[in-house]
């Protein structure tokens, strides 16, 4: 889960580590009156969760309030990469004598927290590094002993920092390690740090949350369904895996193993498939209802396919709530159903009083599916 860079500056400064004085606006007006309480000139960010937004031109610098004014209706107009800006970050802006890269992540094949850090900071810092390997550091954080100051006095080092400054950036590395255990972060990044005569500030946050951990962070609960879809959020919801695709087949099984063997299945006979959908072990009515809602009222899904293998998931259950779905929607999209195992003879007997065929071979149903897509 990402944080805005609003929220992760918060955290980062109750952490001790310096940030701009900055505050949130929500429409220009706001924008503008706190433009006049930080004092001018400051610098307009745009609040998305999604990366190179100085790229793509969602960072302005503005001289003047008018500037500010203009600045901030650009902005609030502006899509970046796909994500409507609904909040800017209005920040004082610094003058520093150099940008450099520091973040703390995770190297899942060393099973490792590493610190990397390059003297190249700023928007281009991807490319930067390929092109220049060496002015990449990296540095392994063994769990059995975390932290230790040595890392900080190696980073200081290779980054070119002058001494006076080794102490602050240990303060920053120290604080950036108990702030990725005690949130469960998968990265804490500052892109750039800035190197200014009074010493080091982060001029951009970034943070990315576990969302396996969510349990353990209740106050982040309400942040986690923000970068899903409408229909993701409802999957999130019901307990049921959905990911979006493009084709015009929308499809419900139980098991990822067996979704992604249907899905392979409509490509193989030529159709596409406009999702995945797995309701998962011992589904309920309920949970069947929504799923099914979800895919019947898509725009683009022509025809649904459902493949149920029964084992703890009762076929009676599945039919039920995909009755009950068809008759709370009102839609009248064909809809294919091979069902067997736990219930299978209840279930089919249900679907079929409704009109629908259902079928026992896998490959027979996708065919029939793809078959009234192309009508």
């Amino acid at each position: 889960m990402k944080l805005y860079e609003f929220e992760a500056k918060k955290i980062v400064r109750d952490h001790g580590i310096p940030v701009p004085d900055g505050m949130l606006a929500r429409n220009i007006d706001e924008a503008v009156e706190a433009a006049k309480k930080i004092g001018v000139p400051v610098v307009l960010k745009s609040q998305v969760l999604v990366g190179r937004r100085g790229l793509a031109g969602g960072i302005r610098i503005a001289e003047t309030l008018e500037d500010v004014a203009r600045e901030a209706e650009n902005l609030f107009n502006t899509r970046i990469r796909g994500e409507e800006v609904k909040y800017l970050l209005i920040e004082k802006k610094i003058d520093f004598e150099r940008e450099l890269y520091l973040s703390l992540a995770i190297d899942r094949t060393a099973r490792k927290y590493v610190f990397l850090a390059s003297p190249l900071g700023g928007v281009e810092i991807e490319e930067l590094v390929k092109q220049h390997p060496d002015k990449l550091l990296k540095l392994y954080i063994d769990p059995a002993t975390g932290y230790s100051p040595y890392m900080s006095r190696t980073t200081a080092k290779f980054l070119g920092l002058p001494k006076e400054m080794w102490k602050d950036l240990h303060n920053i590395m120290n604080s950036m390690y108990k702030l990725m255990i005690g949130l469960d972060a998968e990265l804490v990044e500052f892109n750039p740090l800035a190197v200014t005569r009074k010493g080091l500030i982060a001029l951009d946050a970034k943070i990315r949350i576990d969302d396996n951990s969510l349990y353990r962070h209740p106050e982040l609960q309400d942040k986690a369904l923000r970068e899903l879809s409408p229909r993701e959020q409802v999957a999130k919801k019901y307990g049921f895996s959905y990911v979006e695709l493009d084709g015009n087949i929308g499809i419900i099984c139980n098991g990822a193993g067996l979704t992604m063997a249907t899905m392979d299945l409509v490509a193989y006979y030529g159709g596409k498939p406009a999702n995945f959908l797995d309701i998962g072990g011992g589904a309920t009515r309920e949970r069947v209802k929504e799923a099914a809602k979800l895919i019947l009222t898509h725009e683009r899904v022509k025809v649904v396919l459902i493949n149920i293998f029964g084992g703890i998931t009762r076929c009676d259950e599945v039919a039920r709530g995909v009755i009950e779905a068809v008759e709370e929607t009102g839609t009248h999209k064909p809809i294919v159903v091979r069902m067997l195992g736990t219930n299978e003879e209840e279930g089919k007997r249900i679907l079929e009083e409704y009109g629908y065929k259902v079928f026992s071979e896998a490959d027979e149903a996708v065919r029939k599916a793809v078959e009234l897509a192309r009508r």
